[in-house]
């Protein structure tokens, strides 16, 4: 006999965040993708840096 799964209610706060920037190689001019998980408060500079 097949179990039941429940979900159950995430509560709180993620305070992460998985994020991706596309980055062309400067050798051979093919684009990249870059992934990170970093902390909420660092998400404007991780994009601002190259």
């Amino acid at each position: 006999m097949a179990k039941k799964t429940i979900a159950t209610l995430q509560t709180g706060v993620r305070n992460y965040t998985k994020v991706i920037k596309m980055v062309r190689s400067p050798k051979t001019g093919a684009y990249a993708f870059k992934e990170s998980v970093i902390h909420n408060d660092g998400v404007t500079d991780w994009f601002k840096e190259s």
